[in-house]
């Protein structure tokens, strides 16, 4: 059976790793990435495989977290996210950087004592492929840690840039939103969890408190730093200037602006293979 291909959901390319790590990394990303690295860390790993590393957020806080003889693989299905990761986090001895798929993983069985995964999931066009990948490369008694998005009525902030972005475009509305927040039942993750092999499933909501500097630059970074990007531009009905602007004021009006208040709500899983 031929395996699913990448989503154009998933496609983070050009210029949107660097406006995905300049303008929603500080907000949206680092509170997440500091609280998955904490976890880890406690266990102190030694062989740790990251799936869907984009620009290297988690990547950071895990070597922080992470022993001096510890060894880390990133990997991402994009090359841009990647260089972008490798260029942002400079020489270190105990990371590497390999291109990979997380339903098709190029790793050897039980290679790894620990898996670890921020928001990347809900990307994975075959999910359950992906669980089976994460488990088959663990070693007994290994740990998969990773979160994704709660409901997106439970994340104001991308309601708002759905809602704001889909207005422009009636007829034909950008669905990149439905991706990232479409994936959270606790009850099926756990399931497919332990269809996939793995023991002592955990999950926790957690909720964050974060900011962003200004409204402007949060809207360009929910836009310009996603593929959704890519589905405006695709459209030609309403230009990126136009939608962001709207966005811009619809945060500010909502949320507040100079700074952005920003709440968050995701839910994070442990598991054991």
């Amino acid at each position: 059976m031929a395996k699913p291909a990448p989503t154009a959901h998933a496609q983070f390319t050009a210029s949107i790793p660097e406006n995905y790590d300049r303008y929603l990394g500080p907000v949206i990303f680092e509170p997440y990435a500091k609280d998955l690295a904490q976890r880890l860390g406690k266990t102190d790993p030694k062989n740790v495989l990251e799936t869907a590393c984009g620009t290297g957020i988690v990547t950071r806080r895990l070597l922080e977290a992470l022993s001096p003889d510890a060894g880390l693989i990133a990997t991402d299905l994009n090359p841009a996210m990647l260089d972008h990761a490798r260029a942002a986090i400079g020489d270190d001895s105990r990371v590497s950087w390999e291109v990979s798929d997380m339903c098709d993983l190029n790793f050897e069985s039980e290679t790894f004592d620990a898996v670890v995964s921020q928001f990347g999931i809900m990307f994975a066009p075959d999910k359950a492929a992906a669980f089976r990948e994460a488990r088959r490369v663990l070693s007994s008694g290994g740990r998969f840690l990773f979160n994704v998005w709660d409901d997106i009525g439970k994340n104001q902030f991308a309601m708002i840039a759905n809602q704001t972005i889909t207005s422009f475009f009636p007829n034909d509305p950008p669905t990149f939103y439905q991706t990232p927040f479409g994936f959270y039942d606790r009850t099926t993750i756990k399931k497919m969890l332990e269809s996939a092999g793995f023991s002592r499933v955990r999950d926790e909501i957690v909720p964050k408190s974060s900011q962003a500097p200004a409204a402007a630059d949060f809207a360009r970074g929910l836009i310009e730093g996603s593929p959704v990007m890519n589905e405006i531009q695709a459209r030609g009905t309403a230009s990126l200037e136009e939608v962001e602007s709207e966005l811009a004021a619809r945060i500010a009006k909502n949320l507040g602006d100079r700074p952005v208040p920003v709440r968050l709500q995701a839910i994070v899983f442990q598991a054991e293979g």
